[in-house]
């Protein structure tokens, strides 16, 4: 019991700091909708107009906007969070206090995850209705929704875990945001989040399918728009990913403690 309100008050410190700015809050309610609306709709209501055929790989202009609008939700949940705090409580020995504090350090960032991933899903489920208004996304049963919903939260642990395992290489390097940004972009474009893996030459997305990136973005979105996917080995492979990244963040962080002398102190 003890351990659980360690947990609820950390996560409600959390929200409370991310909710502060009321400003800064409603803006990130409703800049996500308008940023789709004046770069993703105008882009591609562009190109449909000049394309002859008015089908992209089996996309006509309604699905690709629908594709899009599902990925621009699936990415706010799935990889919003970030792990500059993590990396600077390394580099500037705050990781200390959590060396002699019965809350650990990955306790408190998980738990600032959690409180992350809630304020998330509140913009997410805003920008859904939003979209749904205006009729980009038409139609989906609450069916789809809850399983690509689950598949999502999947993909936010691995990618929470990724962005740790980030943090922790501040053990060894002065700064990490070089390694966040290079992952971010990869991600993205590996992804299907900028285009659809239909759109990448065929011998390259069966490379990708070895990786996780497709199932950050495209395999979501595909469940979402109500298409036939595997989804037990989707689920296999990205828990397989989420189990390995485990063991691998608990070994770096027990060989980092090793090297850490709290400089920054």
């Amino acid at each position: 019991m003890t351990n659980f309100l360690k947990w609820w008050q950390t996560v409600k410190i959390s929200w409370v700091k991310h909710t502060a700015y009321r400003l800064n809050f409603f803006l990130q309610i409703i800049g996500p909708s308008l940023v789709f609306f004046f770069v993703k709709y105008n882009l591609w209501t562009s190109i449909f107009e000049q394309s002859a055929t008015k089908v992209i790989q089996g996309y006509t202009l309604d699905q690709m906007l629908s594709y899009h609008a599902w990925a621009f939700i699936i990415s706010l949940v799935a990889q919003g969070h970030g792990s500059w705090n993590l990396s600077e409580d390394i580099r500037l020995g705050r990781i200390s206090s959590y060396l002699i504090y019965p809350f650990n350090f990955w306790e408190f960032h998980t738990a600032s995850f959690i409180s992350f991933q809630g304020i998330q899903i509140l913009i997410a489920g805003v920008t859904l209705l939003f979209f749904s208004y205006i009729s980009i996304i038409s139609s989906f049963s609450f069916e789809v929704l809850l399983t690509g919903f689950t598949f999502t939260l999947l993909v936010s642990i691995f990618w929470f875990l990724t962005q740790y395992f980030t943090g922790l290489l501040a053990f060894w390097l002065e700064e990490t945001w070089i390694l966040r940004v290079m992952l971010q972009i990869v991600s993205v474009f590996l992804s299907g989040a900028i285009i659809p893996l239909e759109l990448y030459p065929e011998w390259f997305v069966k490379i990708l399918n070895f990786t996780p990136f497709p199932y950050l973005s495209y395999y979501p979105i595909q469940i979402m728009m109500g298409r036939d996917v595997s989804l037990v080995s989707g689920v296999v492979i990205i828990c397989s990913w989420i189990v390995g990244l485990i063991f691998i963040n608990k070994f770096i962080w027990r060989r980092g403690l090793r090297l850490y002398t709290a400089a920054g102190m």
